[in-house]
């Protein structure tokens, strides 16, 4: 009998909402059949193109240079610009003490569901549009979309409940922007074609899914490390495609030494100590 031809393989698409100068990219494409860069800031969304011209012609690529919105918004909306630091650029309004500090113009906008419809299906969304991470998950659940792999922002207790309670996610982790480019320097990363080493650079989001070096916990163990952490420049991780780790339980202890660790031992020297750096 004939062999029945194998059915094609689902393509991996990574949506960057909220891509910023693209420093994210590299590490998403060496993951990814396709990379989806949303970045509303008109400067930041040419130099991504320019810098990733050959990725863009050959379709690995796609960048949309818009605010990406909930549904009923418009095609157009005010966004406002740091005059300062570009990624503090924002459309959720900024606080009247800081309006100085920012330009307001109008620029193209586009909701959740039509940009998905346009590319495909996610693999893994990385959200942090400064201050509307959580109207965006929202958005996505509501479109009935939930990734194998999804990260946001965190600067309150919301993002994580919409992942548990829209989501229905059972596996989380936490990836801490101020140490990524310390933590994660050349690090090992699983790719398509096996692993390599991967150095993130200051201000990228960092790593997802298997790549992260701390155990997936279960909801209850999360919110405990969330409570011994804090919010802040912090990117919570949900996936649906690996289980929670049931041995381990957040301690302030462990939280104080992989601290320490971290931040006082070079980073040839972190390997002595071993499980003690996946261990809050």
């Amino acid at each position: 009998m004939p062999h029945s031809a194998s059915p094609p393989e689902t393509p991996r698409i990574i949506y960057d909402l909220g891509a910023n100068n693209g420093d994210d990219i590299p590490y998403y494409l060496l993951k990814a059949d396709k990379v989806v860069a949303v970045e509303a800031n008109p400067a930041l969304a040419a130099g991504i193109r320019e810098r990733f011209a050959a990725e863009l012609a050959s379709g690995r690529l796609a960048v949309e240079n818009c605010v990406l919105v909930e549904r009923g918004r418009g095609t157009s909306v005010p966004f406002h610009l740091h005059r300062r630091r570009h990624i503090l650029s924002r459309f959720a309004p900024p606080a009247p003490q800081e309006r100085d500090d920012f330009e307001t113009v109008e620029l193209p906008a586009l909701d959740t569901s039509t940009l998905l419809a346009r590319h495909g299906a996610p693999w893994y969304v990385k959200i942090d549009v400064e201050g509307y991470d959580q109207v965006i998950l929202r958005e996505l659940f509501e479109c009935g979309v939930r990734p194998p792999f999804v990260s946001a922002e965190s600067h309150d207790i919301e993002v994580f409940a919409l992942l548990v309670a829209m989501g229905q996610y059972r596996a989380f982790n936490l990836v801490d922007g101020e140490t990524v480019p310390t933590r994660y320097r050349s690090h090992p990363i699983a790719t398509r074609t096996g692993s390599v080493d991967y150095s993130f650079p200051p201000h990228s989001a960092g790593p997802f899914g298997t790549d992260i070096d701390r155990p997936w916990l279960a909801p209850a163990e999360f919110a405990t490390l969330l409570a011994l952490v804090g919010m802040g420049w912090k990117d919570i991780h949900a996936t649906s495609e690996l289980e929670p780790d049931p041995t381990f339980k957040p301690s302030p202890e462990g939280y104080l030494r992989e601290r320490l660790i971290t931040r006082l031992t070079p980073r040839p020297l972190r390997r002595f100590f071993g499980p003690s750096l996946r261990r809050y």
